[in-house]
């Protein structure tokens, strides 16, 4: 195995589709990006002070071939390997050095556009990038992804990237209701993504970890009444809060019509509704040709 990294199967009431991978969190602690909806803060590794894994980057060195199948790598499944600490520490550049001279597919995902400098490294190998872009509004982002690059830098990066040859695709995730969840806001951001070259997109609505609603309620308490009321009605699925069946039905078939009518392939993250996705949710139908060849070593 390669340093023990495959991703953690998840029950199947958590409706995860995607297919096997390994998966390298270059930080441990808590993101740079502050996202008010983090999932991460779930697990009590991507809590408090950001930690950068130097021992990771000496573990791959030593053991990366030892990995029977070049499975597709990626960066990262909890925590964002282009938080802005990326800047200083360059340790996700560093790690993708090993992983492309070691000929591993990869899948970034992230919300920075820094991803941009690593292209040299990204052109080596069979490699996607998927930018979560939740918005085009700038107030909303700047309210729930406080510490993350404003939705133009991360348009920008896919232009950028298409236009070098990159396969690119976009997480529109969560979807809040009432607040980013508006056709009108969804379509002229669905239209963006399609202009920028994005060839697939991932949807998932909002599925709030515990102590989410306590910490809205001490930064917005109108929202968070509103916000409390409308997912008294869902249930709590693995630790997660799920909305409604009849919202989250309604907004990723809406979102499928919208995606597809722009010509990129669709999926949704976790809501069990793989029956409508076109393609696989993490990406990795962008490079699927490359992947049916793996390596043996």
């Amino acid at each position: 195995m390669l340093v023990a990294l495959p991703r953690f199967r998840s029950p199947p009431e958590a409706y995860c589709t995607c297919p096997p991978k390994f998966n390298i969190n270059p930080y441990l602690g808590r993101c740079g990006h502050g996202c008010l909806y983090c999932y991460s803060v779930k697990f009590p590794a991507f809590r408090g002070e950001v930690k950068p894994r130097f021992e990771l980057l000496e573990k791959l060195k030593r053991k990366r071939r030892l990995a029977a199948v070049k499975l597709p790598v990626m960066l990262s499944d909890c925590t964002d390997p282009y938080q802005p600490i990326e800047r200083r520490t360059m340790l996700t550049r560093k790690i993708l050095e090993v992983l492309v001279d070691g000929g591993f597919p990869i899948l970034i995902v992230s919300k920075s556009d820094l991803v941009v400098r690593d292209l040299d490294l990204l052109a080596k190998t069979s490699a996607v990038v998927t930018l979560t872009v939740t918005s085009l509004d700038e107030e909303f982002t700047s309210f729930m992804e406080p510490g993350a690059p404003n939705p133009s830098k991360r348009i920008e990066a896919l232009r950028r990237l298409s236009k070098a040859g990159i396969p690119v695709g976009a997480r529109i995730d969560p979807i809040i209701p009432g607040l980013n969840d508006d056709p009108e806001g969804l379509k002229e951001l669905v239209e963006t993504l399609a202009s920028s070259g994005v060839r697939h997109v991932t949807v998932s609505t909002l599925k709030p970890v515990r102590g989410f609603f306590k910490t809205l309620k001490r930064i917005n308490l109108d929202l968070y009444y509103r916000l409390r009321n409308i997912y008294s009605r869902g249930r709590w699925i693995h630790g997660y809060k799920y909305l409604p069946e009849d919202y989250r039905h309604r907004i990723v078939k809406t979102l499928r019509s919208l995606v597809l009518g722009y010509g990129m392939s669709f999926a949704s993250c976790r809501e069990n509704l793989a029956c409508l996705n076109t393609d696989i949710c993490d990406g990795t139908g962008l490079i699927r040709k490359t992947l049916y060849s793996c390596t043996l070593v």
